[in-house]
């Protein structure tokens, strides 16, 4: 493939590698591409033991779940991801959004809790696997970078709020929310140990130093390493120190959560959420690493991936998973070649199930908060946020909108309203057309519009207008208003040249808008002549009955020089059908 780096195997998308990717890249399999893929798969796993623990804990999940999640959903997407780079397993958002959902639901009860776990990752999986089969993943686009650039930002700071009880030892209730939160962490400050928190700036200071001074060590694990040996020879556990304890060994067997379809309805809004929120973080950083690679990444293939991937973590007594970004970058920059790193990386985490969970046993909880929250704040994007205001200050107010609601009310509110609010945006946009009054550049036959540059020459008996945007339901009557205002403001006007160059799509109420707007230009005696017409809107036009006349009445036109030599008697008056675009 042209623009491959050195190193990468051909993937192949024809044939079976349409429905397995797995046989697009295993052809051309090589000793050399397992070693770049085994030291990745190794770095990630490093990375990831740690990780998937603290974000189980986030996840309202005992830690050893996320080791579950980071097992066989890994081997998942290695058969069925596209994406040699990305690495998939559990997210703070993800994590943060599952805790939302479940602890209204659980009242309490642990075991209910993973079931509604594992139903909400089947509902979240089976969702996707709906979309991808339907070709919905262009939904996502309503999710702008805007809404999730407000929307990351505001859950990093929730989730590192959520975190403060075990960093500070608190015995404070879980709240959903900022303000809650907040409100319980108030109502619990009496109940802070001193030790904890000692603990606590222990572990923050050394992933904070490790990730500046030594960037390519696994400060995680270290820290993880460290402090649970400290914590052992200390007796941490027995002097006040909240502990993981006895971490079960093993690995789950599959079953399918039984539960009603009351909660079945309760979860589903939440699966939606995470269904959509999990996806564009995934193809956002495949896409983006993918392009550093010189390789493809189909959109399909990922929401039918990741899909699985999150289907099998709920039939494995796991959470919901996504693919992460600071993760996909380790294992980018580890060299991962092929989705076979992710497979390494599933293996050596299986193993850590199997076998080393008895060391976990004096893993002070304060240290996978401290994972946490070192690990969200760098989600929190300032600059992004001014750069995005600068540029178009409705953005910024959809930022500041997803924002504030993530914050006050919620990760689900927040969500929602972000995307409410962009989508209200867009559609008074493109209510509003730009409107162009176009003059002609002297000497030759090209028009501009006449406020961006001076000099232009036009005629006081004709107005050439070229409409920016679609002509349809919520734009139609404005168009038509405007044009109708701007013949009765000049007596002297006898053609109007609507230069349709910029008008992508029309709809029935655009077609009437047009017919309307030609009838009573009429009755001022202003010829309507219509200049470069799109197909497909000339196509709307005809089935509305409304193109035809226009051609017999020498009112359309190939080009505005075209229209304006009409006007004039001096040029054709009209282009046959087939030479209008």
């Amino acid at each position: 493939m042209s623009g491959r780096r050195t190193g990468y195997p051909q993937q192949r998308h024809t044939g079976p590698a349409r429905l397995l990717p797995l046989l697009g890249w295993l052809p051309d399999y090589s000793r050399a591409v397992l070693r770049h893929d085994l030291v990745a798969g190794l770095t990630v796993a490093v990375m990831l033991v740690p990780q998937s623990m603290a974000y189980a804990t986030l996840a309202g999940m005992p830690p050893v779940t996320g080791l579950y999640a980071s097992v066989v959903p890994l081997l998942v997407y290695a058969l069925l991801g596209s994406s040699g780079s990305l690495a998939v397993g559990p997210v703070a958002i993800t994590a943060l959004m599952t805790g939302t959902a479940l602890a209204p639901l659980a009242n309490g009860d642990p075991a209910r809790y993973a079931a509604l776990a594992g139903l909400l990752a089947v509902l979240t999986g089976a969702v996707q696997l709906l979309m991808g089969a339907l070709r919905l993943g262009a939904l996502t686009s309503f999710m702008s970078h805007s809404v999730l650039s407000g929307f990351t930002s505001a859950a990093a700071l929730v989730i590192a709020a959520s975190q403060l009880k075990d960093l500070l030892g608190l015995d404070a209730a879980r709240a959903d929310g900022l303000p809650g939160t907040l409100v319980a962490l108030w109502e619990g400050a009496g109940t802070a140990h001193l030790l904890t928190i000692a603990v606590s700036v222990t572990a923050l200071t050394a992933l904070v130093l490790l990730r500046r001074r030594l960037p390519r060590l696994p400060g995680a694990l270290i820290v993880v390493a460290g402090v649970t040996a400290a914590s052992a020879l200390l007796s941490l556990g027995d002097r006040g120190v909240r502990v993981l304890g006895d971490v079960p060994g093993g690995l789950p067997v599959p079953a399918l959560p039984t539960l009603s379809g009351a909660d079945v309805g309760a979860l589903l809004p939440a699966a939606v959420a995470i269904a959509l929120v999990s996806y564009l973080e995934g193809i956002a950083v495949a896409t983006s690493l993918a392009a550093k690679a010189g390789q493809r990444v189909s959109p399909g293939k990922e929401l039918v991936a990741i899909g699985a991937a999150n289907t099998s973590a709920g039939l494995f007594g796991a959470f919901p998973v996504a693919g992460g970004f600071s993760r996909s970058a380790v294992n980018f920059a580890a060299g991962a070649r092929t989705p076979m790193a992710t497979a390494v990386t599933a293996t050596v985490v299986a193993l850590t199930a199997l076998l080393l969970t008895p060391a976990f046993h004096h893993l002070p909880k304060a240290v996978l908060a401290a994972i946490v929250v070192t690990a969200v704040l760098g989600l929190v994007d300032i600059h992004g946020a001014r750069r995005t205001w600068r540029t178009r200050r409705a953005d910024g107010v959809a930022l500041a909108v997803t924002f504030a609601v993530t914050l006050l009310a919620g990760v689900e509110p927040g969500l929602a309203a972000g995307i409410a609010f962009s989508v209200a945006v867009f559609l008074w946009r493109s209510s509003r057309p730009h409107l162009a009054e176009l003059g002609q550049v002297p000497g030759t036959q090209a028009y501009r519009n006449i406020r961006r540059y001076p000099g232009l020459h036009t005629d006081p008996g004709t107005a050439v207008v070229r409409v920016d945007g679609p002509l349809y339901f919520a734009s139609a009557q404005r168009v038509e208003k405007a044009l109708l205002e701007l013949a009765e403001a000049r007596p002297e006007l006898h053609t109007l040249v609507l230069d349709a160059s910029a008008v992508s799509d029309c709809d029935a109420d655009g077609a009437h808008a047009l017919a309307s707007l030609n009838r009573l230009l009429g009755d001022r005696d202003v010829v309507l002549r219509l200049a470069t017409v799109r197909g497909p809107v000339r196509d709307l036009l005809g089935q509305a009955g409304i193109w035809s006349p226009l051609v017999a009445a020498r009112q359309v036109h190939r080009d505005v020089p075209d229209a304006l030599g009409a006007a004039r008697g001096s040029a054709p008056s009209s282009a046959p059908a087939l030479e209008v675009l």
